[in-house]
Protein backbone atom coordinates (compact mmCIF):
# COMPACT_ATOMS: atom_id res chain seq x y z
CA UNK A 1 0.00 0.00 0.00
CA UNK A 2 1.26 3.40 -1.15
CA UNK A 3 1.89 5.76 1.70
CA UNK A 4 -0.19 9.09 1.77
CA UNK A 5 1.57 12.07 0.89
CA UNK A 6 0.89 15.37 2.72
CA UNK A 7 2.38 18.92 3.00
CA UNK A 8 1.62 21.34 5.67
CA UNK A 9 2.62 24.92 4.41
CA UNK A 10 2.78 27.99 6.96
CA UNK A 11 4.98 30.97 6.86
CA UNK A 12 8.13 30.08 8.74
CA UNK A 13 7.57 26.93 9.01
CA UNK A 14 8.33 27.12 12.53
CA UNK A 15 5.10 26.36 14.98
CA UNK A 16 1.92 25.08 13.26
CA UNK A 17 2.88 23.06 10.22
CA UNK A 18 5.72 21.68 12.32
CA UNK A 19 3.13 20.30 14.89
CA UNK A 20 0.74 19.15 11.92
CA UNK A 21 3.60 17.05 10.38
CA UNK A 22 4.58 15.93 13.45
CA UNK A 23 0.67 14.81 14.42
CA UNK A 24 0.65 13.25 11.15
CA UNK A 25 3.58 11.06 12.25
CA UNK A 26 2.46 10.14 15.15
CA UNK A 27 -1.35 9.47 14.25
CA UNK A 28 -0.51 8.43 10.28
CA UNK A 29 2.22 5.71 11.54
CA UNK A 30 3.69 4.06 8.33
CA UNK A 31 0.54 5.00 6.08
CA UNK A 32 1.44 8.58 5.64
CA UNK A 33 4.54 10.59 4.41
CA UNK A 34 3.90 14.21 5.91
CA UNK A 35 5.58 17.26 5.32
CA UNK A 36 5.89 20.74 6.08
CA UNK A 37 7.30 23.91 4.57
CA UNK A 38 7.17 27.77 4.56
CA UNK A 39 7.01 30.41 2.03
CA UNK A 40 9.94 32.50 4.02
CA UNK A 41 10.93 29.49 6.72
CA UNK A 42 12.65 31.22 10.60
CA UNK A 43 15.45 28.63 10.34
CA UNK A 44 14.72 27.08 13.11
CA UNK A 45 11.96 25.48 14.94
CA UNK A 46 10.05 27.81 18.51
CA UNK A 47 11.53 26.62 21.59
CA UNK A 48 7.74 27.03 22.31
CA UNK A 49 6.07 24.35 19.90
CA UNK A 50 9.19 21.85 20.97
CA UNK A 51 8.30 22.48 24.70
CA UNK A 52 4.29 21.73 24.51
CA UNK A 53 5.27 18.98 21.60
CA UNK A 54 7.58 17.56 24.37
CA UNK A 55 4.61 17.27 26.83
CA UNK A 56 3.10 14.86 24.55
CA UNK A 57 6.14 13.01 24.08
CA UNK A 58 7.58 13.91 20.88
CA UNK A 59 10.90 15.83 19.98
CA UNK A 60 9.80 18.14 17.55
CA UNK A 61 13.87 19.36 18.07
CA UNK A 62 15.04 16.95 15.72
CA UNK A 63 12.92 18.80 12.96
CA UNK A 64 14.20 21.73 10.84
CA UNK A 65 12.36 24.47 9.16
CA UNK A 66 12.04 24.08 5.51
CA UNK A 67 11.43 26.36 2.14
CA UNK A 68 8.76 24.88 -0.05
CA UNK A 69 11.00 25.35 -2.70
CA UNK A 70 13.08 21.96 -0.91
CA UNK A 71 9.49 20.36 -1.71
CA UNK A 72 8.83 18.62 -4.89
CA UNK A 73 6.44 15.78 -5.89
CA UNK A 74 2.92 14.88 -5.69
CA UNK A 75 0.65 15.05 -2.40
CA UNK A 76 -2.64 13.37 -1.60
CA UNK A 77 -3.55 17.09 0.16
CA UNK A 78 -1.53 20.19 0.86
CA UNK A 79 -2.83 22.01 3.95
CA UNK A 80 -2.40 25.74 5.03
CA UNK A 81 -2.44 26.93 8.12
CA UNK A 82 -5.15 30.07 7.87
CA UNK A 83 -1.57 32.16 7.70
CA UNK A 84 -2.59 34.07 4.49
CA UNK A 85 0.61 32.23 3.10
CA UNK A 86 1.18 32.56 -0.52
CA UNK A 87 1.60 28.48 -1.62
CA UNK A 88 2.83 27.96 -5.17
CA UNK A 89 0.88 25.14 -7.01
CA UNK A 90 2.21 21.97 -6.13
CA UNK A 91 0.23 18.91 -7.36
CA UNK A 92 -2.64 17.81 -5.02
CA UNK A 93 -5.71 15.75 -4.85
CA UNK A 94 -6.97 17.96 -2.26
CA UNK A 95 -6.27 21.36 -0.58
CA UNK A 96 -7.48 22.63 2.80
CA UNK A 97 -7.00 25.82 4.79
CA UNK A 98 -7.50 25.20 8.45
CA UNK A 99 -7.39 28.98 9.26
CA UNK A 100 -5.66 28.49 13.04
CA UNK A 101 -4.48 31.14 15.15
CA UNK A 102 -0.47 32.00 15.31
CA UNK A 103 0.03 30.46 18.94
CA UNK A 104 3.42 32.24 19.01
CA UNK A 105 2.64 34.90 21.03
CA UNK A 106 -0.29 33.17 22.82
CA UNK A 107 -0.14 32.65 26.46
CA UNK A 108 0.47 28.59 27.60
CA UNK A 109 -3.18 27.79 27.40
CA UNK A 110 -3.69 29.08 24.28
CA UNK A 111 -0.45 27.43 22.78
CA UNK A 112 -2.00 24.21 24.23
CA UNK A 113 -5.44 24.82 22.46
CA UNK A 114 -3.86 25.33 19.31
CA UNK A 115 -1.41 21.86 19.03
CA UNK A 116 -4.63 20.28 20.40
CA UNK A 117 -6.68 21.60 17.93
CA UNK A 118 -3.87 20.45 15.26
CA UNK A 119 -3.67 16.87 16.55
CA UNK A 120 -7.61 16.82 15.88
CA UNK A 121 -7.56 17.99 12.60
CA UNK A 122 -4.94 15.58 11.65
CA UNK A 123 -6.48 13.04 13.04
CA UNK A 124 -10.33 13.81 10.76
CA UNK A 125 -7.62 14.62 7.65
CA UNK A 126 -5.71 11.26 8.12
CA UNK A 127 -9.05 9.57 8.50
CA UNK A 128 -10.20 10.74 5.51
CA UNK A 129 -7.66 10.22 2.78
Amino acid sequence: MRKKRVLFVCVENANRSQMAEAFARIHGRDTVEPLSAGSAPSGGINPRAVRFMAELGYDLAAHRSKSLAEIEGTFDAVVTMGCGDSCPWLPARRREDWNLPDPRDMDDAGYRAVRDAISARVRTLLDTL
